[in-house]
């Protein structure tokens, strides 16, 4: 766990040191390693018969968990996004009233 901490912190700390930076493959970069990610986690998981076994007794719990915990982030990144939006949209407003 502590190794875990430490490597966040590391990245912290050069995500701040190199925050004036461009960096415009970094988007595409994590994107794919995320997809890498969830690939060998499905392996994981499909690779352990104790999950397997028991994925039909899951129950109702875990289905309504899982469609609350996906709507929530779906909903929370909707409304984030809105609000940038707007945020730009009043930015470039006042930046085209003024010229």
């Amino acid at each position: 766990m502590l190794t875990i901490v430490m490597i966040m912190i590391c990245g912290i700390g050069t995500g701040y040191l190199l925050r004036n930076k461009k960096m415009g493959a970094i988007g595409r970069i994590i994107t794919a390693l995320i997809w890498v990610l969830l690939f060998l986690l499905g392996i994981e998981v499909g690779g352990n018969p104790r999950i397997v076994n028991g994925l039909q007794t899951l129950g109702l719990e875990a289905i309504v968990l899982t469609i609350g915990g996906c709507a929530g982030s779906v909903l929370f990144a909707w409304a984030l996004w809105r609000y940038v939006s707007a945020k730009e949209a009043k930015a470039h407003h006042q930046e085209g009233g003024e010229a």
